[in-house]
């Protein structure tokens, strides 16, 4: 009989247009206009070199300082400045045109002459404050003995490094990866769907089919798990074609822990289908109430998690942290969001855990409901 009800669910199931559509169609499509909005967000990151001009008059020459340090932030890979050496009225020139966001002149202090306030002119500004502090204090200390100015310099050009950066195992960083992770627990959320018909359809006083399943010599329970296998299957094929859409076509990158990605999903959609059959348990009235009432926690996790705007995730974290571990999306997500990140399985551990409490909660507290109800007549 558990496999009579299994065949017929499953069938039932894929002729069901809406639930496919929202667990599956829906979120590919909405990974598709992410991928159209976000794709270039992370290369836009990169710092463009400010373009800036330097007065060559005789203070500039005599001032080896000025000349090295800014030698040295106008060369390299990640530049701060594009310099040019140019006579004033070039300078003045070349500031008028918009060509420039500035130009030095070697003064004491040195001098920043800019025509307009703004974002580069700014960090000129922070930059040259750094610059006149730096080189009065080699005046103070080469004030006793000016000869000793040339071995000053040759000091600070022989820098040593104490620190080293230590290469990430992991992939990089990536400020997309939130959305389209948060995309994947919403569509695990998305499950509680199938959870709810799976309750609406052992509940003889909802449906047609719920009475003849009910009169059917089958244990309430035993009919229910069925069926549950039956949804549970259909959506973690859609989960599947989901993350395979994402990693294989959009060039979504979840990392090399495959076996714990397939296992952050596997818990997540159970967490979803549980959640949808504990509503269902609970509310008694129509169909709509109990689709509300989904969409709107799976939304409103989703937005806490980050899916609209990327900060809310660590401002939860910051203002009011039990919200980050009582929403399921926000846990599915973090789970993504650490065996991605970080190399210690501490944190991912954690989220699974509770997840896992919440579906045994959500089931336990279904079981309770259901097994109390019984019906007059059928």
């Amino acid at each position: 009989m558990f496999g009579h009800i299994f065949k017929y669910r499953l069938k039932k199931l894929l002729r069901t247009k809406e639930m496919i559509f929202w667990t599956l169609a829906f979120p590919i499509i909405l990974s598709i206009f992410f991928n159209l909005a976000f794709q270039n967000l992370d290369s836009s990151e990169g710092f463009d070199p400010i373009p800036t001009a330097v007065v060559t008059d005789d203070s500039y020459e005599n001032h080896p300082f000025l000349k090295d340090v800014l030698k040295e932030v106008s060369a390299g890979e990640d530049p701060l400045l594009t310099l040019r050496e140019v006579s004033l009225d070039e300078a003045e020139s070349l500031l008028e045109e918009g060509k420039i966001r500035g130009y030095i002149t070697a003064e004491n202090p040195i001098r920043l002459h800019v025509k307009s306030s703004g974002f580069s002119q700014n960090i000129l500004r922070l930059f040259l404050d750094n610059v006149n502090q730096t080189f009065a204090v080699i005046e103070d200390v080469t004030a006793a003995d000016p000869q000793s100015l040339q071995a000053v310099f040759a000091e600070l050009e022989d820098t040593k490094t104490y620190t080293a950066e230590k290469e990430k195992e992991t992939a990089p960083p990536s400020q997309v990866l939130n959305y389209f992770y948060s995309l994947i627990a919403m569509s695990c959320m998305y499950g509680a769907f199938f959870g709810t018909d799976e309750v609406t359809d052992i509940q003889a006083n909802i449906s047609d089919r719920a009475a003849r399943i009910n009169v059917a010599p089958v244990h309430k329970l035993k009919a229910f798990i069925a069926s549950s296998s039956a949804s549970y299957l259909v959506l973690m094929i859609n989960m599947s074609i989901l993350l395979l859409f994402l990693r294989f076509v959009l060039g979504i990158d979840f990392g090399s822990r495959v076996l714990l990605i397939v296992l952050t999903t596997f818990v997540g959609t159970m967490t979803g289908i549980s959640f949808g059959a504990f509503v269902s348990s609970l509310v008694k009235k129509g169909e709509n109430l109990k689709v509300a009432i989904i969409i709107t926690v799976s939304m409103t996790g989703s937005f806490l998690a980050g899916m609209m705007y990327a900060q809310m995730k660590y401002i939860v974290y910051d203002k009011a942290p039990i919200l980050a571990y009582i929403n399921p999306v926000n846990l599915i997500t973090d789970s993504f969001y650490s065996l991605y990140y970080f190399e210690d399985l501490g944190r991912y551990v954690m989220n699974i855990l509770i997840l896992l409490v919440m579906t045994i909660v959500f089931s336990l507290g279904t079981y309770m409901v259901l097994r109390r109800r019984k019906y007059a007549s059928i």
